[in-house]
């Protein structure tokens, strides 16, 4: 069995129902959580990685574990997504978890969905060619095909209402305060 089978043999198989009661648990779960401390509502991701192979890099976030690699062409082994693919991967897995969430609270079904995320990157300033351009993604576009009983402008309203609240999305629309040290 591949990696890939064994997880997805681990995502729990659930009804609409199932889904939808989940989504209104977590949202009743965390307003209570806040409305008792403000707190509450400040969350602090950490994840590490290890240099292997190449330019290889094994992820540590919390109980997981992952590899992140490059084409041969980028010196990379190929043994697994590049960063970039992960990012855009990051922004779509988002996104699916916030059409469900809003999707719940607006009383819409979602039947399915499927996200591809395309971003467009220049490697000269990657290579030093040129310090002019960006080093990432320069754009980047999100298409969601939604299938279910509600109406396209129904849907259209949740895009709207996704993109307001996707974190990944605001990461990549607007600049994050990061800093960088030696350690």
């Amino acid at each position: 069995m591949t990696l890939l089978q064994e997880q997805l043999a681990g995502v729990a198989d659930v009804t609409a129902a199932e889904r939808a009661q989940r989504l209104t648990d977590a949202g009743a779960a965390w307003n209570e959580r806040i409305a008792a401390d403000d707190a509450n509502a400040q969350l602090t991701y950490r994840v590490s990685g290890r240099g292997i192979g190449s330019v290889a890099t094994e992820i540590r976030a919390g109980k997981h574990r992952f590899l992140v690699d490059e084409p041969g062409a980028l010196a990379g082994d190929d043994v697994a997504a590049s960063p970039v693919e992960y990012a855009l991967g990051a922004l779509v897995s988002c996104q699916v978890v916030v059409y469900r969430l809003y999707a719940q609270a607006l009383g819409l079904t979602i039947d399915e969905i499927e996200i591809t995320a395309e971003g467009d990157l220049d490697v000269r300033k990657l290579f030093g060619i040129d310090e002019s351009g960006r080093a990432g993604f320069h754009d980047v576009r999100v298409s969601v095909d939604i299938t279910g009983p509600d109406g396209a402008e129904q849907y259209e309203n949740l895009r709207a209402v996704v993109d307001a609240h996707c974190p990944v999305l605001d990461l990549f629309a607007a600049p994050v305060p990061t800093s960088s040290v030696l350690a």
